[in-house]
């Protein structure tokens, strides 16, 4: 029973992913980093799916591995945060207290993101993924 709410679960969040991949305020890693941890107590085939994808599998790996995010991933991280804080200022018009409570939570999270560690390039004893 555990298992198929697991697989469903990861099959949401991977969903909710393709979904970030397509909309610019919406999140797309953090999702399949989630369907990846789903998929590892449900589904160990879409587990390798996913950290074998071209697309998104060393971003997953870095992150599984090592907890790292690369420095192109900080950068759209920071960027995707300032720009939904700047539609959710322009669109619902918040009040001074929700306002600062989202922006404190962006910078939370922004910084969050900063003080991850860079991936380690693989050494010559280590294969990638290790």
């Amino acid at each position: 029973m555990m298992r198929v709410l697991w697989l469903c679960l990861g099959c949401l969040m991977l969903a909710l992913g393709v979904i970030g991949a397509f909309l610019p305020v919406m999140p797309t890693t953090i999702f399949l980093i989630l369907a990846v941890a789903c998929f590892s107590r449900s589904s160990p085939r879409l587990e390798k799916w996913l950290l074998d994808s071209p697309t998104y599998g060393p971003a997953l790996r870095a992150w599984r591995d090592q907890g790292a995010v690369s420095g192109k991933g900080k950068t759209y991280a920071c960027l995707g945060m300032a720009v939904g804080y700047i539609l959710f200022w322009w669109g619902a018009h918040p009040s001074w207290p929700l306002a600062s409570a989202v922006g404190v939570f962006f910078l939370a999270s922004a910084a969050y993101v900063l003080t991850r560690p860079a991936p380690r390039e693989p050494g010559p004893d280590r294969k990638p993924g290790q």
